[in-house]
């Protein structure tokens, strides 16, 4: 049976940023948890949460915002926390053993024995049960939507062990809430929430291309796949073409919403910027330094947020 020492008490998880308030401000007995739940490292709630920012401003650009608006983003911002804290509980849980052979990840909670699978187990479902309190707010339609992507969180922690694209499962399941958002709003999934939801399963696959570049190493020697991996030295063209494959994704999924005149031209300025982002990610960018690859993969917070603002923009037209 394999012994784990236990973390001392206030460190930090290797991977986390220097300074963070988990480590710096939460109460002792709370950060293992928080950081089960990786509130230590912020970058993947706000990659949960843009999608689901598109998806209202998309929506709106056909019928404009309302306050019902307002409340979609709060709530898709306290979904996205929660629901990422569960998921990445969940992908903690099933990669123990995993994460204990890595370098980077060998001092996550689970691995160290600062929290024990049967808690891990139970904080899982608290956090899960606080964000279906908000996901019943919406109409049914969108529940509906929540439910499903259910399957692809609980599929993705394995998706590594049986195929070298384990990152088109993470943009599945990532970019779920572009579509839920849309319908949030409009009632309905239409072609254009479906094409924004392509733009950012691209996308994902762009910066989870780049964050898997980290782990190629550990990942070879214990076998675990990843299109990091999978691209090697091809890895930086199968990036520009991601790049590509987002930008005309969101201008389709734009289109397809009937934008026209100066809404249109914000939008498609908007689309600009996220692209130009992520032209300056790639000039930044060396896949053999784990330092590099982290610092752009964190960049994309304001990559995406830059398309969220304009389409917000566009909408408010």
């Amino acid at each position: 049976m394999r012994q784990t020492a236990k973390m001392p008490e206030g460190q930090s998880v290797a991977d986390a940023p220097e300074g963070n308030w988990v480590d710096l401000y939460a109460p002792p007995a709370t950060r293992p948890y928080l950081r089960l739940s990786r509130a230590d490292r912020p970058i993947g709630t706000w990659l949960l949460l843009i999608p689901c920012l598109w998806g209202i401003a998309l929506a709106s650009l056909e019928s404009g915002f309302g306050m019902w608006d307002l409340w979609l983003a709060v709530s898709c911002g306290l979904g996205a926390f929660l629901m990422r804290g569960a998921g990445c509980t969940w992908n903690d849980i099933t990669d123990r053993h995993i994460d204990a052979a890595v370098a980077r990840t060998k001092s996550r909670p689970l691995p160290s024995g600062a929290v024990t699978v049967r808690a891990a187990v139970v904080w899982m479902a608290a956090q899960a049960l606080a964000a279906a309190l908000i996901l019943f707010s919406y109409n049914w339609l969108s529940v509906g939507l929540g439910v499903a992507s259910l399957g692809l969180v609980a599929i993705y922690p394995f998706a590594k062990r049986f195929t070298w694209w384990p990152q088109v499962f993470l943009g599945l399941a990532f970019n779920w809430g572009a579509v839920l958002a849309f319908a949030a709003h409009q009632g309905q999934v239409e072609g254009a929430s479906l094409a924004l939801y392509g733009a950012g399963i691209a996308w994902t696959l762009y910066y989870d291309t780049i964050y898997a570049h980290q782990d190629k190493d550990d990942d070879a020697l214990i076998g675990v796949k990843s299109t990091a991996r999978l691209f090697g030295d091809a890895s930086r063209m199968w990036l520009w073409g991601f790049i590509g494959a987002t930008l005309v994704l969101m201008a389709l999924a734009v289109v397809l919403a009937q934008a026209s005149g100066l809404p249109l031209a914000v939008a498609f300025l908007g689309i600009c910027a996220f692209g130009w982002h992520m032209v300056r990610q790639m000039r930044r960018l060396d896949l053999d330094d784990a330092t590099s690859c982290l610092r752009e993969f964190r960049t994309n917070r304001d990559a995406g947020l830059w398309a969220a603002l304009f389409l917000a923009v566009a909408a408010a037209l």
